[in-house]
């Protein structure tokens, strides 16, 4: 196993260069959720050049691919690759607030980031799968590509079609994204449901919102008095569901519910009703039965909003998921491993950048820029205790990640390496959104993240191995775990992910250069 570690590890050294410039390609796509074209073509295409077998658009979604190689008899492995990107997020690898070269600062951008995510799995799968060759070591290495995990879209439809049935262990990775979850593996606070459903209004008869003169030669729903139309459900809805917000859940356990309006363009501003109007929910919850409650308030609201406003409304689930099952023996495996690789550590060049960032801000550069538990392991158990200060007691689940819908297929370890992070001044200073963008792209700062993380992976992967017993055991405890608290999947068998939904995506200009869609630019004549 040492010898097999060596050559891993030695594997991701050589090519860190390359693995530092597969980043930036992936980074600079920065593709939205169900639209990852580019993305996730670039890693089939990887993936078969290093001997895979690649099924592309696997489980009927056109951005998701699951991938294997065998070197005989053996446990099967998993870990998978995330790599959508978030609208509004358009960040240069720059020091300033600045989009990337020729794009709208609403365009896209990796906010975690995933594309940290998918190249550090990739290189933790590619470093062992070399060891496994030399050392002629038997076993199956399953790689599978999810896309849209911002709105939790893939795992879930990947779990119904069984790609992850015959798997024995799997490794999911997550550049950190909130304290004490740095450098760490979870413990037992996995992540909890999550629930996202689209509500689309549709105005399809205004004619008979109401009787008027038959002799008009102008249909009613043109000039009298008109219906309401799709936009005043869609405006019902909204305020609804806000002024009941208070009133769904008890106000503890951390739960959450955010909305997004999905536009369509519809700017001719004519004198009609409008026709259809759309609008997300997402809500997140420590168990199912909170998800359901506000799934029947909004259920509500939207039959009561598409009442007074004379349209029909159309339901789109987008995510169901569950809470999630944890493995001490997996997580005290990998967090074991983790201790032997160290923390990451940020050089010359990235200490360099991160405080012209605070000088460019106002502040004063400081000597260590860096959140000091960036570069600090803590193990599962201590993070575990500071995670349970701030919960009850009843709550076993907090925050969501569609990771949780591997943890019922298969015994499964959830762990975090840091993403550069600057820390606060004196003065408590509070950084932008863009300055953690801008670092997730700097290769000198992200770099470390992804060496960290993919020698913990390869790492574990060859002990587990190596030592079948670990196996026999992560089976057994997820075996007595789920039995004790069984919980069926939350959407049908034949479930179809909401792929041609008018997600946001990017276009073409004049030049066939690739642009956002909208929006581009604020219009100037706008009187201040």
């Amino acid at each position: 196993m040492a010898e097999a570690k060596t050559t891993a590890l030695g594997w991701i050294d050589s090519h860190m260069e390359e693995l530092s410039r597969w980043h930036s390609h992936i980074w600079d796509l920065a593709e939205p959720a169900w639209r990852e074209h580019r993305s996730s073509q670039w890693y089939v295409e990887t993936l078969r050049e290093y001997g895979f077998e690649v099924e592309a658009g696997s489980a009927g979604m056109p951005t998701a691919f699951s991938a294997t190689w065998s070197n005989g008899d053996g446990p099967t492995l998993l870990t998978y690759a995330e790599y959508d990107a978030v609208p509004g997020n358009c960040q240069a690898a720059e020091p300033t607030e600045t989009p990337r070269g020729g794009l709208s600062a609403f365009a896209p951008g990796h906010t975690d980031p995933h594309s940290a995510l998918g190249i550090s799995t990739l290189a933790g799968l590619l470093a062992t799968q070399e060891a496994m060759k030399q050392h002629n070591i038997g076993g199956t290495l399953r790689y599978t590509g999810e896309p849209a995990e911002k709105m939790q879209g893939s795992k879930l439809v990947h779990g119904l079609r069984g790609y992850y049935d015959d798997v024995d262990t799997i490794v999911s990775f997550h550049p950190f994204y909130m304290l004490p979850l740095c450098n760490t593996a979870r413990w037992d606070t996995q992540c909890g449901a999550y629930f996202s459903k689209v509500y689309t209004f549709v105005c399809d008869e205004p004619q008979t919102w109401q009787q008027t003169d038959a002799t008009s030669p102008i249909p009613a729903s043109h000039s009298a008095a008109r219906a309401p139309g799709a936009n005043a459900a869609l405006m019902t809805m909204y305020t609804t569901s806000k002024s009941m917000q208070d009133s769904m859940l008890p106000a503890n356990g951390g739960w959450s519910l955010s909305e997004a309006i999905n536009t369509y363009g519809q700017a001719t501003a004519d004198n009609l009703p409008a026709r259809y109007a759309q609008i997300q929910y997402s809500w997140r919850c420590p168990t199912v039965e909170m998800a359901n409650h506000i799934t029947e308030v909004l259920d509500r609201n939207a039959a009561a909003a598409a009442a007074v406003a004379h349209c029909q409304v159309h339901e789109s689930w987008v995510s169901k998921t569950r809470p999630g099952i944890t493995n001490h023996v997996l997580a005290d495996t990998l967090y074991g491993e983790l201790a032997g690789v160290g923390a990451p550590t940020y050089g010359d060049d990235a200490v360099a950048f991160a405080r012209q960032i605070q000088q460019n801000l106002g502040q004063t550069p400081a000597e260590d820029p860096f959140l000091p538990e960036c570069s600090q392991l803590i193990s599962p158990q201590q993070a575990e205790a500071k995670l349970r200060e701030h919960m009850p007691a009843w709550q076993t689940n907090w925050t969501s990640d569609d990771y949780v819908e591997m943890t019922h297929y298969a015994p499964t370890v959830r762990f975090y390496i840091s993403r550069p992070a600057l820390a606060a001044g004196a003065d408590r200073f509070a950084y932008p959104g863009w300055v953690m963008n801008a670092l997730g792209g700097h290769p000198a700062a992200i770099d470390p993240t992804i060496e960290v993380a993919s020698r913990t992976i390869a790492a574990t992967f060859l002990r587990l191995l190596a030592e079948p017993d670990l196996l026999t055991q992560a089976r057994a405890e997820f075996d007595e775990r789920r039995a004790a608290n069984p919980v069926p999947p939350l959407l049908e068998p034949d479930f179809q992910p909401p792929v041609d939904l008018a997600w946001p995506d990017y276009g073409t200009n004049d030049d066939g250069a690739r642009t956002w869609m909208v929006p581009q630019t604020f219009s100037t004549n706008a009187r201040t």
